[in-house]
């Protein structure tokens, strides 16, 4: 990565950076860079590694081995106060202020204007109404953060950060609830910062913005370093055939032999969607799944993947559309309804959404099961004893002792241990969210028979995967999702990963 010509030095520097968790390497040996004057966008999907490194620079986490180098001096950071005040500032996406103070209060926090002991107020929003001048923000400090739009108060986060003189600018997902309009106002005060030689950091999963706002990238999968690239050297086909990358040497014996990519078409279908969407989640989609189908959604994270799914299994209340069920009536509007029409949703956040890991392996089995039944009709020991022994046994789950606690398993275990769950309560659809992300390839082999030996025995599945080479070979239909909406419904005969890639850069069907 050395400079070409002319080229300023980076203001930020950092060199073999190792993060390691247990069990997991976060990061393995991954060099970045920023330059003073310039907008940098740290690109990859989940697990790649993205987060880790933010919060290494930030002072979150400490890098076992590597170096950090800032403006030219080696930086020793031991928490993000400390690299604020080293010139590192980060704007999250949900904005970390106090709306219910002034926004001149929230500029100046911890740095208002005194005299002697008492502050004074008047030179303090004083100055506050000049960092937001600098940023041509017609608002007015007094004013209260909370009576303004998510958008207005991301720019006064970033104002304050001008305040306290960061040379680095970290925006983590700036732009995911906000409109066409806000974004254009955000990008004139990135460019303003641009001028004024501000370093800054931009995230975001929206392929668009990032050509339009970045002058550099920087790819990073599976926690190693991809590559750094000027944007105007790198197509958005390249982009993306870099953030996806293919690891499946090994699994292909996994593929459905013989199974029939039309299958179930003469039948109704199981649900229907029609103009399901939530406002400042997904545009409005239709979408069916039969019996015996994998429908696959595949896209870029960020891309409406989750929020789709989250729709479907009625997690998240839609704005507009309806959800119907084969053989009810009314569409199905809460988790509660979806769960007694037999859908099943599986989280991508399985320690938090998913497995709970304080119960044993035999508790985490019947969760769904008994809160179906109705927590005065207690499933019975022995019954618990006989599902878990059960699905300990077909899913291969180890340690087989239903009274070991979830949280002592591997994560491979942990999702069997979540699909059990699902399966006790025979779903006709099962919503499968990055089932296989985190674990080892034995356990991603045996998962990925799993889901096919279901839909050979009739149930409906929608699978989502953020590798695309998996969403491929084992789905019947391919639903491909950008920028949150949904672009094309593919029927999975010989649907190649080029043409998905194309479309999902592109965002038009070839």
């Amino acid at each position: 990565m050395s400079n070409r010509v002319g080229e300023a030095s980076p203001i930020v520097e950092m060199t073999d950076i190792t993060v390691t968790f247990p069990g997991v390497t976060a990061l393995d040996r991954v060099s970045f860079r920023m330059f003073p004057g310039e907008v940098h966008s740290l690109m990859g999907e989940n697990g790649a590694g993205k987060s880790t490194l933010i919060k290494t620079l930030t002072g979150v986490h400490r890098p076992d081995s590597g170096t950090i180098m800032l403006d030219g001096a080696r930086l020793h950071i031991s928490g993000p106060r400390q690299a604020q005040d080293a010139g590192v500032s980060t704007v999250y996406q949900e904005v970390n202020l106090l709306s219910s103070l002034t926004i001149a209060e929230n500029i100046m926090l911890g740095r208002e204007s005194r005299k002697g002991p008492l502050i004074d107020w008047r030179a303090t929003r004083a100055r506050a109404a000049e960092l937001l001048a600098e940023l041509d923000l017609d608002v007015d400090p007094a004013s209260t953060l909370g009576d303004h739009s998510l958008a207005v108060q991301q720019l006064v986060a970033i104002a304050r950060a001008i305040g306290i003189r960061a040379k680095v600018l970290i925006l983590d997902e700036p732009t995911s609830s906000l409109d066409a309009d806000e974004v254009a106002d955000l990008f004139r005060v990135i460019r303003h910062l641009k001028k004024r030689g501000v370093a800054i950091l931009f995230v975001s999963h929206f392929l668009d913005q990032v050509y339009e706002i970045a002058d550099r990238l920087t790819v990073l999968r599976n926690g190693e370093l991809v590559g750094e690239y000027r944007t105007e050297d790198i197509l958005q086909i390249e982009l993306v055939n870099k953030m996806i990358g293919s690891e499946y040497a090994g699994l292909d014996d996994v593929a459905r032999s013989g199974y029939v990519a039309t299958a179930g078409a003469d039948t109704d279908p199981l649900i229907r969607a029609t103009g399901l969407g939530r406002r400042g989640g997904i545009a409005p989609f239709d979408l069916t799944a039969r019996e015996g189908e994998v429908v696959g959604l595949a896209g870029l994270l960020g891309s409406g993947r989750t929020e789709l799914a989250r729709l479907l299994g009625a997690i998240d209340k839609a704005d507009a559309g309806s959800l119907h069920v084969a053989g009810y009536h009314k569409s199905a509007r809460t988790p509660r309804a979806a769960l007694r029409r037999r859908i099943a949703y599986s989280s991508e956040n399985r320690r938090d959404e998913g497995i709970i890991d304080a119960l044993s392996i035999r508790d985490n089995i019947v969760l769904a099961l008994q809160a179906d039944r109705g927590w005065f009709r207690r499933i019975s020991r022995r019954r618990q004893n006989e599902l878990a022994m059960s699905y300990i046994h077909a899913l291969n789950i180890r340690p087989a002792d239903p009274d070991v606690l979830v949280k002592d398993l591997s994560g491979g275990n942990q999702q069997k241990v979540l699909l059990a769950r699902w399966l006790a309560i025979a779903p006709h659809l099962l919503i499968l969210d990055e089932p296989t992300r985190g674990i080892d390839i034995g356990a991603k082999a045996e998962i990925q028979r799993l889901v096919i030996d279901l839909a050979d025995n009739g149930m409906a599945v929608i699978f989502i995967s953020a590798e695309l080479e998996e969403v491929l070979r084992m789905s019947n239909r391919v639903v491909v999702m950008r920028d949150r909406e949904k672009v094309a419904d593919l029927v999975n005969d010989g649907v190649t990963a080029a043409q998905v890639m194309t479309m999902i850069a592109s965002g038009e069907v070839s």
